[in-house]
């Protein structure tokens, strides 16, 4: 890995002036320092467009003869000081901003929570069509495993007469998730709930739409993962030998909580093989995306009802 420029801080204030210097800039040592993108962007160029015009707070379509636009002296410090550390610390681009785009809405991030990216935000845009449509829209939805509350929260935005819970059992995700709301003015039908999967509701509470972004990594993935992952809390992404343990809980669960005609969508990303392998009797419905992700299971309440035998099973060979 190749460090950032030695020149001091100083220096570089006085060389780089415009938002075009300092997109140039970032460019050469995002290549040179061989990043990893995957939080938000995929590529060197947009990483240092979205970093410089974001510690801006300017939209990343703005235009472009702002590019030649000269910045304050604050302004080019703190910049340089976001790009080092990405460069020298790997803190990924939504941490450095404290900011994250999910289903085309903004949500405060930080280390407490792992960074939105879930495929998911597909689902949620088409109102999970076809399972629902605008004349029988979920009424209650359980966003499982919350983290920054962004399932959830875009839920309520596709749903605008829903109930929405979020649950964690993360205090500190929990905080982030209760911003959000407040940040999204939605605190009159969306509340956050700390709890361990299912295990604060009430005994008696359903949903119609429960769904799910729980840790799912098996050890060889997570040690595999580039360094920016390993920033995030691993509380959200181990979950035992086969990325499964809190998978396994939600499958046999969920029933209790899910009312008739009710729909379970759970993300379980590479872990899929291992679902596979441990219930093959079972008709998992895997989401097709355009955005050629996957990992995305699909089962309705009756089809729990068909399988709960086999997902107690598992449960008890935990």
């Amino acid at each position: 890995m190749s460090s950032i420029t030695n020149q001091s801080t100083s220096s570089l204030v006085q060389e780089l002036q415009t938002l075009r210097d300092f997109v140039r800039w970032a460019l050469t040592n995002f290549n040179q320092n061989h990043l990893y993108y995957g939080h938000g962007t995929d590529n060197a160029w947009d990483e240092a467009l979205h970093l410089v015009l974001g510690s801006l707070h300017l939209p990343w379509d703005t235009d472009e003869r702002l590019l030649d636009a000269r910045l304050t002296h604050q302004e080019r410090e703190n910049l340089i000081r976001l790009i080092k550390q990405r460069c020298e610390n790997r803190t990924p681009l939504p941490y450095l901003l404290g900011e994250s785009w999910f289903a085309g809405l903004p949500f405060k991030v930080d280390a407490r929570v792992l960074i939105p990216r879930s495929p998911i935000a597909e689902l949620i845009l088409n109102c999970f069509e076809p399972w629902f449509d605008e004349t029988q829209p979920p009424a209650k939805i359980l966003d499982l495993c919350t983290g920054s509350g962004c399932i959830g929260i875009a839920c309520a935005y596709a749903f605008p007469t829903a109930e929405v819970t979020l649950s964690d059992i993360s205090q500190d995700a929990l905080e982030v998730a209760k911003e959000n709301i407040s940040r999204h003015h939605l605190g009159q039908r969306v509340t956050a709930l700390a709890s361990n999967l299912f295990a604060a509701l009430e005994v008696d509470e359903k949903f119609d739409l429960i769904v799910s972004n729980p840790p799912y990594v098996d050890p060889q993935d997570l040690a595999t993962m580039p360094e920016e992952y390993h920033q995030e809390p691993e509380l959200a992404l181990a979950a035992g030998e086969d990325g499964l343990d809190l998978v396994r809980i939600i499958l046999a669960q969920a029933r209790q909580h899910l009312n008739d005609g009710g729909l379970l969508v759970v993300e379980v990303g590479n872990s899929e093989t291992h679902l596979e392998a441990l219930f093959p009797q079972v008709p998992f419905l895997w989401v097709e995306f355009e955005s050629e992700a996957g990992g995305v299971f699909v089962l309705t309440a009756e089809q729990l009802d068909e399988y709960q035998a086999d997902f107690n099973a598992a449960l008890t060979n935990i």
